[in-house]
């Protein structure tokens, strides 16, 4: 089975750079500007994108987030429509995409469904934000079945029981959440986390990839040395936010996304 995300780590890795991996919404705020941001992620050096599934509650998002789900509903975005918005996609770029999303959308879809749809529609990963591995198998056997790849969460307070659960499913890389609490945008990352992620590389033998927090090329060059790949989220959307009728800003916003991609591959 052809696993591309496990293909751009490998890629990456020979030449000891680190996967730069951008967040957007789906739909934000509308699906026609959501290619738009979707083509300049592309074209700017992203080497995974994730794709946010508007939910209306998002509990692990911060308000940056919030926002940009809400537009997302207002503008009819549904999962059937993301789905749409990446096949579209997939036909022009050959980047992965992983969709990251809360439960109920993919159970409200029915997950059978769901997971043979994103596979047609060119979905390479699925990130489920409220299911907790121990809770997976069902899923997990679904998203096997349909050839995607799993991708969970780990935090600074993940056990070794879970890691080692965590281990038993995941198999494209491990998304490790920076702090306790929701995604946003931080100055600086506590240093000490670089212990927790020296440990996971330890025992999983896939990708550590660090995420929730990261928001310039500093965080990213702090933290180099310890992780495969980094996810900008909060940082992005809020720019992409300030840019949507605004070509100055929108200029501004590519440069953004020019500096963490160089910061990923230098």
């Amino acid at each position: 089975m052809r696993n591309s995300i496990k293909i751009v780590f490998s890629q990456l890795k020979k030449s000891n750079k680190k996967a730069f991996i951008p967040y957007i919404t789906a739909g934000d705020p509308n699906i026609e500007k959501t290619y738009e941001i979707l083509g300049i992620l592309a074209e700017f050096g992203a080497d995974i994108i994730e794709v946010g599934v508007p939910f209306s509650d998002p509990m692990a998002d911060g308000p940056v987030i919030q926002k940009a789900m809400e537009r997302a509903l207002k503008s009819g975005t549904t999962l059937k429509k993301t789905l749409e918005i990446v096949s579209t996609f997939k036909s022009k770029y050959n980047i992965p995409i992983i969709l990251m999303g809360y439960l109920n959308p993919f159970h409200a879809y029915g997950f059978e469904t769901f997971a043979r749809d994103a596979k047609n529609a060119g979905i390479d990963g699925v990130l489920i934000v409220d299911l907790p591995p121990e809770e997976a198998d069902e899923y997990h056997s679904i998203i096997k079945k349909y050839k995607l790849t799993q991708i969970f969460l780990a935090t600074p307070t993940t056990d070794l029981k879970r890691v080692n659960v965590i281990k038993k499913f995941a198999n494209g890389f491990l998304y490790f959440v920076s702090v306790t609490g929701v995604t946003g945008i931080r100055d600086a990352l506590p240093f000490e986390i670089s212990n927790k992620l020296k440990m996971l590389k330890v025992y999983l033998n896939i990708p550590i990839v660090l995420g929730f927090g990261v928001s310039k090329p500093e965080t990213i060059k702090a933290f180099y040395n310890y992780a495969d790949g980094f996810v900008v989220g909060s940082a992005i959307v809020k720019k992409w936010e300030e840019a949507f009728n605004d070509t100055q800003k929108k200029e501004e916003l590519v440069q953004f996304i020019n500096s963490l991609s160089k910061a990923c591959h230098e």
